[in-house]
């Protein structure tokens, strides 16, 4: 029996809330008479800002009080950035859609400078990515990078406050909060990776619940989960965690899907790159094998 209301868990952050606002109103669109209800919820990752994902466990700390809420009959689906849902589920818990990805750019964004070329000798660059990192040392190992934590806003005022010269946020968020015109350039691919999975939304559920994955299941994109499956299964077959300075990229063509990844040494600025093509009913078996070739370069090196 279809259920007559979805309730949708969510973190408070404006970006979070404008997602899950955006799914329930897909629901709407979808199903009519559905009615969809909003449960916002504070997550650990959302209530410690002085320390460093990478230090804290990663960004599944963003998912874990959504999913008990789940758990406890309080919501009925989670809605996610794809990019900080982990490459392995909590047991009983499935993405039964993958919504059409948006830019999945990073974004320089700068008061007073134009590009990454512009900035001055050690300027101060605030992200708290490992994968920005590496690849901003690698680009420019001058720089001076200082961790970034916070909600959109509180990163943008802290630039504005002026204690950083740059920062580096991903130029989906920026969009989606009306904020586009703070992009002074973007960082794209080929030649800059995104995380994997970015830009892309996610919406998580229990499995064992036909009716709810049903309803769900018709927000899927079918070339987004394609693309990003193939970048989650590199990410996985790397280690699967959401703090070590991965990028990925994968696209879709005439002839298949073509993935290249990266993984980088924020230290040194040393980056492994490797890239491959692959019939579009092997997006898994294409990132094991980009993965493996960065393995043979000496990755695990990097995220150990």
């Amino acid at each position: 029996m279809r259920p007559s209301i979805l309730r949708i868990a969510t973190r408070k952050s404006a970006l979070a809330l404008w997602q899950a606002e955006h799914v329930a109103a897909r629901l709407r669109a979808a199903h009519p008479g559905l009615n969809v209800e909003l449960v916002p919820l504070s997550t650990r990752g959302d209530e410690i800002l002085d320390q460093s994902l990478s230090t804290l466990g990663g960004k599944g700390l963003f998912l874990k009080e959504l999913e008990v809420a789940m758990l406890e009959g309080r919501a009925d689906l989670a809605v996610h950035s794809l990019k900080d849902v982990p490459v392995l589920l909590e047991p009983g818990f499935t993405l039964p859609a993958i919504l059409a990805r948006a830019d999945a750019a990073d974004a320089f964004v700068s008061n007073h400078y134009t590009d990454l070329a512009s900035l001055p000798q050690a300027a101060r660059v605030g992200t708290s990515s490992l994968r920005r990192q590496a690849q901003l040392r690698a680009l420019r190992p001058d720089l001076q990078w200082r961790d970034l934590r916070g909600n959109v806003g509180t990163r943008l005022g802290k630039l504005d406050a002026g204690d950083y010269d740059a920062i580096v946020l991903a130029c989906a968020g920026l969009e989606r909060l009306g904020l586009a015109a703070r992009i002074v350039s973007r960082l794209a691919a080929p030649d800059w990776l995104p995380a994997p999975g970015q830009a892309a939304i996610a919406i998580e559920a229990r499995d064992g619940h036909p009716a709810v994955l049903a309803l769900l299941a018709a927000l899927d994109d079918a070339d987004t989960r394609l693309t990003t499956s193939a970048e989650r299964a590199m990410n996985r077959a790397l280690g699967g965690s959401c703090t070590v300075p991965v990028g990925a990229w994968c696209v879709r063509g005439e002839r298949g899907l073509h993935l290249r990844g990266l993984v980088g040494d924020p230290v040194t600025g040393r980056l492994l790159h490797a890239e491959a093509s692959g019939p579009v009913d092997q997006a898994v078996a294409l990132g094991e094998q980009v993965a493996s070739e960065l393995l043979e370069q000496g990755a695990d090196e990097f995220l150990s």
